[in-house]
């Protein structure tokens, strides 16, 4: 089986199982100890002078071990790669996340706040219904394109050591490369590097969703207003999903009790969606990883 093959069947797996709660709550999920690397080495690297040599050497030990890992488990034959690549995917999980955010929203505010909690990084305690909703529809689509298109693209070009390696990079991003006063340096290069890593599969997530639902004479909005939004890839899934269900994301958010004035991703939509809105989207999300899934398919009969 090549890694084409390895892939779609990967994308299968994930979807059909996702994260089983009866393994994950016995034995420590791969992000999981992804996350404590990265921990450690933050707590024993992070000190002293030379904050952006200690922090890309971090990265280095970081990327050399998700590497070597990767291809270790490799070597034990193409399920057992595709598993391990399924583990990695995060198709399910992001889809149940989400949609979890609609079904609490129906029952009341306070339940949807707690949801889409789990799920942003941004203060909830005061979000009204349409908040909450944007919230949920803007994780759907940064996560899509970090959680499925990223790890499956570069799967398909460095198998499960290129997966392990992109995932590695994210999470240590996700940990340690903000603008703090204790990260501002050492996690420079982990942020910068999964800038890098997500730069073409932000922009494939984009045009799959742009491609789906006849958006491409649009190419040139939705192109503009992510080039305008605050992270460079994030916006692309964005713009693209906000046009797709016609709802206007982003725009004004608090974090750490200071209320930021975004800029609104496709200001014309509808400032009000709900939970009809959030389920919109999952089904684009579904519709995505449909087009991975026949693609690494497609390649593999070719292949």
């Amino acid at each position: 089986m090549d890694t084409a093959g390895i892939l779609c069947l990967a994308l299968l797996l994930d979807a059909a199982f996702g994260e089983p709660d009866w393994l994950w709550s016995r034995l420590p999920h791969p992000a999981v100890l992804m996350g404590r690397a990265v921990g450690w080495l933050d707590t024993n690297l992070n000190r002293g002078q030379y904050l952006l040599a200690r922090g890309t050497l971090a990265l280095a030990l970081l990327i050399t071990g998700a590497a070597l890992t990767g291809w270790l488990i490799a070597q034990l034959g193409p399920w057992a790669e595709a598993i391990a690549a399924a583990i990695l995917l995060a198709q399910k999980s992001l889809v149940q996340h989400v949609r979890a955010v609609a079904d609490a929203l129906r029952r009341s505010t306070a339940e949807g706040r707690t949801a889409v909690a789990m799920i942003v990084g941004r203060d909830t305690a005061n979000m009204d219904d349409p908040a909450i909703a944007r919230a949920a529809i803007e994780s759907a689509a940064e996560n899509l394109s970090d959680g499925v298109t990223a790890p499956a693209f570069w799967f398909l070009l460095f198998g499960l050591p290129g997966m392990a390696v992109y995932k590695a990079v994210n999470t240590a991003d996700s940990m340690i490369g903000y603008r703090t006063p204790r990260h501002e340096r050492f996690g420079k290069s982990a942020a910068r590097l999964d800038d890098v890593l997500n730069l073409i599969p932000a922009r494939l997530t984009s045009f799959l969703i742009a491609l789906l639902h006849g958006l491409l004479p649009r190419w040139r909005e939705i192109v503009a207003e992510a080039r305008r939004h605050r992270s460079p890839n994030a916006g692309w899934p964005e713009a693209a999903l906000a046009r797709a269900i016609d709802t206007a994301l982003s725009g004004p958010r608090a974090y750490h009790g200071r209320m930021q004035d975004f800029p609104w991703v496709h200001p014309d939509g509808n400032r009000h969606p709900g939970p009809q809105a959030i389920e919109a989207a999952t089904r684009i999300l579904w519709q995505v990883w449909a087009v991975l899934t026949a693609s690494s398919a497609a390649l593999a009969l070719v292949g």
